[in-house]
């Protein structure tokens, strides 16, 4: 949602599109909660995350782009 409202921001507003998009997206951010988050520091996640996305794709491709989940669990979890 975050990447939503920095695409629309300059068109609407960040406060007019979480006023409207609360009641349609249960659980959805605050105005104030959006610039928090825009200010915190990544999460060990989201740096884990940014390593492993571009392997995961190198893997896919590698394996002809018809490896599933689980195929791709296994294959990442197997020793090098």
């Amino acid at each position: 949602m975050i990447r939503y409202i920095d695409e629309h921001k300059d068109q609407f507003g960040v406060e007019a599109i979480c006023r409207g998009l609360r009641p349609a997206v249960r659980g959805f951010i605050t105005s104030r909660g959006y610039r928090a988050a825009k200010t915190r520091p990544p999460s060990a996640r989201q740096l884990k995350d940014e390593l492993l996305v571009p392997e995961i794709v190198r893997l896919h491709a590698e394996n002809y782009g018809v490896y599933g989940v689980r195929k791709m669990h296994a294959l990442i979890r197997r020793p090098s």
